[in-house]
């Protein structure tokens, strides 16, 4: 298999799908799996049941999930991609820990917006032992997301999920008094409205050989809520950025995707208006898109040394 060096060196899935295995791991997933014009096994990304049985093979192989699953038209993220996000967020944790990955239960990660799948919290903690409190707005989301956990006794006591009552916030009536996070990741919604987030499904279908699909399909699903937010992922952000001054001694960095690099002169600007104290770009692949994590800290280094010694005694 050939290696997809754009993926991250840590990343358990540079080498594609090895579809033997899946199988034996998820036996469920064989119906879905074709022989494709390259003479490969694969699926058909664009059927929604396919790429959710593949899902659940990828999670069962490589992060011993043993119960996984989602309601029906919600999101159901590309793993290599998500996996990503989580092995740059350890080069960041590194780089502020005499360049050793932190490991175990001590770091507490807050995943905004964890989604009914909690991908980013299985991932976290099956490659670091990380602890996380996954969030969203959605009662379904999030009803979903504790299930899974519940399903899987290497999740019990590792995750906990939070409702956001109020979808206007982000980090306010999440965050509570004793808590404190090592980082904050996102995923943002992206789109600003349902239009533009349907002409992006198009043209994804387009480049699957797909571009007669007789109705809008979302072969990865989502609600609006995961999809859409006014103003887009600029906005989004934005709040965050604001709503992050609040805590900024409560988590030691916060970071979020970003999808469009023309958002980045907004957001740039936002982390100067609130005084932010260290801003990094990282430069990322996601498939065949080029995405970015901004990071940004309010502690000062010497701050962020007392935070490393504090969360040794933990």
């Amino acid at each position: 298999m050939t290696e997809k060096s754009n993926l991250h060196p840590r990343n358990l899935h540079r080498f594609g799908y090895d579809f033997k295995q899946l199988i034996a791991a998820c036996p469920d997933l064989a119906p879905f799996v074709v022989v494709n014009k390259f003479d490969n096994q694969s699926i058909d990304f664009a059927n929604p049941d396919a790429v959710k049985m593949l899902n659940k093979a990828i999670l069962a192989q490589y992060y011993d999930i043993s119960l996984w699953d989602i309601p029906q038209n919600y999101l159901c993220p590309p793993i290599p991609g998500r996996a990503d996000y989580i092995h740059y967020i350890a080069d960041l944790l590194a780089s502020c820990h005499n360049g050793e990955i932190p490991k175990g239960k001590n770091i507490n990660v807050l995943d905004i917006g964890v989604g009914a799948n909690c991908v980013y919290p299985i991932i976290g903690h099956g490659q670091y032992g990380w602890h996380f409190v996954g969030t969203d707005s959605d009662p379904l989301a999030i009803k979903s997301a504790k299930n899974i956990v519940s399903g899987n006794k290497n999740l019990q006591g590792a995750v906990a999920c939070r409702l956001q009552s109020n979808p206007l916030q982000i980090l306010e009536g999440i965050i509570q008094e004793k808590d404190k996070f090592d980082v904050s990741i996102c995923n943002p919604p992206f789109h600003s409205t349902l239009e533009k987030a349907n002409q992006a499904n198009q043209r994804k279908l387009k480049n699957l050989g797909k571009n007669n699909a007789s109705k809008p399909l979302l072969n990865f699903g989502g609600q609006y809520s995961e999809l859409i937010y006014k103003g887009g992922e600029e906005a989004f952000v934005q709040k965050m950025i604001i709503e992050s001054a609040i805590f900024s001694q409560q988590c030691c960095w916060f970071t979020s995707l970003i999808s469009k690099k023309e958002t980045l002169p907004s957001i740039y600007y936002m982390l100067e208006k609130c005084k932010a104290v260290e801003v990094r770009t990282i430069d990322m692949a996601q498939g065949q898109k080029i995405s970015r994590i901004v990071a940004w800290t309010f502690q000062t280094p010497a701050q962020q040394q007392a935070w490393r010694v504090e969360e040794t005694k933990a």
